[in-house]
């Protein structure tokens, strides 16, 4: 057929028994032959149904490949069909097995330290926090009585981390989120806030500049802050982090951190060619950038949409993520994905500053994941949160109206509820958190003095007769 011939990378048959399913292998194949080249912008695909009978697979699978890719803004779809999206083009790497000393590292260590604040996680509709009630407490106890057996794990491990820890998350990253990653390559932190402190300790010197989200995560600007950064807010708009020409001129940062899957707390995804022009403006500035993967996992329309980190090779990213959302806060278990170019640098001192950890919790950890106790839990809070996001939608346009103005709702456990400027978010806040809700003011998140103001309602741990009563709570408060 015409087709066969003009698109030869397509129509390679698909392994039926891979270990990746026929929608895995056609969406890593598309995706990888986008960002390679072998698929220039603009280039035509062929029609779903088209490509579905020539590959012998069920059009759905080839709808939800498309629906993919468009959603992460590899592909683009109208009544003439779908093309490759505009893409930035990064430089190729270099051949060389010598650590990659183009990025600049610190060469002193800033004293790591902590802030401590008082948490109330029963209060309805606060963000970022899980279901707690619904954890597997019987397969979690399990696993930690089975690590607990082992004496070995009283004394000092390896700084980095348990290695079983490591090969088994290396492994669901790759798999999961679409990581990029060796077992030597992750550091085992307690929780993504050390590793962005360490970002900071070891990559940074005293007044250098670091970007962060407008609005964006106050844990980072504090990480920065401690280090004596300069901080500097980048816009986030329905793509995510929006830097301009300007702001690469006038106030290069060293350190860029950003939440590309689920901008938070905005919700937005950061569209594939704002990844790669990322990616290319940094190694052009020799910047790094934090990505912070935070709570991907739970997606609610397709497959979770894969990390900025895996998207070219070498990186400038340093991947981090926690437990704290997909399992439960007090376990304290995170972790950083350095790129290889920086393992030899940064491994001294990252065995000076770190202990290892709780051994007997990652060793538990480790079993979890193995074993598949991970997954299913994951799989069934998605379900769960999906349902509770239904309620909370359907409770706000009921009370305030069908055109409510809402962020977010692709991913993670929180909506944000936009207010008329004339309205102090952090009053109401205020108020609402002495009846018992605790939702956080959209204001508080903005370092700048220009400010959106907005309540960010979650509804991970608040169940649906919570939510209903918490919205006609904050109803009244508005006079609505």
């Amino acid at each position: 057929m015409r087709s066969q011939n003009h698109y030869p990378l397509l129509l390679a048959p698909l392994a039926h028994d891979a270990t990746q399913t026929l929608q895995q292998q056609l969406y890593q194949r598309i995706r990888q032959a986008i960002l390679s080249g072998q698929l220039a912008a603009g280039t035509p695909l062929p029609s779903t149904r088209q490509l579905a009978v020539e590959l012998g697979v069920s059009r759905n699978t080839v709808t939800a490949v498309w629906s993919r890719l468009q959603a992460e803004g590899f592909l683009l779809s109208d009544r003439q069909g779908s093309r490759v999206s505009a893409l930035a083009q990064l430089p190729a790497p270099a051949h060389t097995d010598a650590p990659d000393e183009t990025w600049p590292v610190a060469a002193r260590v800033v004293p790591l330290h902590s802030r401590h604040r008082q948490f109330d996680h029963a209060l309805a509709l606060r963000p970022g926090i899980p279901a707690l009630s619904h954890f597997p407490l019987v397969q979690w106890r399990r696993a930690l009585n089975q690590a607990s057996q082992q004496p070995q794990l009283l004394g000092y491990g390896d700084p980095l981390g348990e290695a079983d820890l490591r090969e088994a998350l290396a492994q669901h990253l790759t798999l999961a989120r679409g990581v990029r990653c060796t077992p030597a390559q992750i550091v085992i932190t307690e929780g993504a806030q050390q590793a962005l402190t360490l970002c900071v300790s070891l990559l940074t010197n005293r007044g250098d500049t670091g970007w962060v989200e407008e609005p964006g995560y106050r844990g980072a600007k504090a990480a920065m802050h401690l280090g004596d950064m300069h901080v500097e807010p980048i816009a986030v708009d329905a793509q995510g982090l929006a830097p301009t020409a300007q702001d690469w001129q006038q106030r290069p940062p060293r350190l860029i951190y950003t939440t590309p899957t689920h901008q938070y707390p905005t919700g937005a995804i950061m569209s594939a060619p704002r990844r790669l022009a990322l990616l290319a403006a940094a190694q052009q500035h020799q910047s790094w950038i934090i990505e912070d993967d935070y709570d991907s996992d739970f997606r609610y329309s397709g497959e979770p949409i894969a990390a900025m980190q895996g998207m070219t090779q070498p990186t400038p990213v340093i991947y981090i993520g926690s437990f704290s959302k997909t399992l439960f806060p007090a376990l304290r278990i995170g972790y950083m994905v350095l790129p290889p170019q920086l393992l030899p640098v940064l491994r001294p001192a990252l065995h000076e500053l770190l202990r290892g950890g709780h051994r007997p919790a990652q060793q538990a950890l480790a079993l979890f994941l193995r074993r598949g106790d991970f997954n299913r839990h994951v799989s069934k809070m998605r379900r769960l949160y999906r349902q509770r996001q239904t309620v909370l939608r359907s409770a706000l346009q009921h009370t305030l109206g069908a055109q409510v103005p809402l962020l977010g709702g692709e991913c993670g456990m929180h909506l944000v509820l936009q207010l008329d400027q004339e309205i102090d978010d952090r009053a109401l806040a205020d108020r609402l958190f002495k009846s018992g809700y605790a939702p956080g003011a959209l204001s508080g998140f903005y370092l700048g003095a220009q400010k959106q103001q907005g309540l960010v309602l979650g509804y991970g741990n608040t169940s649906t007769s919570q939510i209903a009563a918490g919205i006609a709570h904050i109803a009244r408060l508005l006079n609505l």
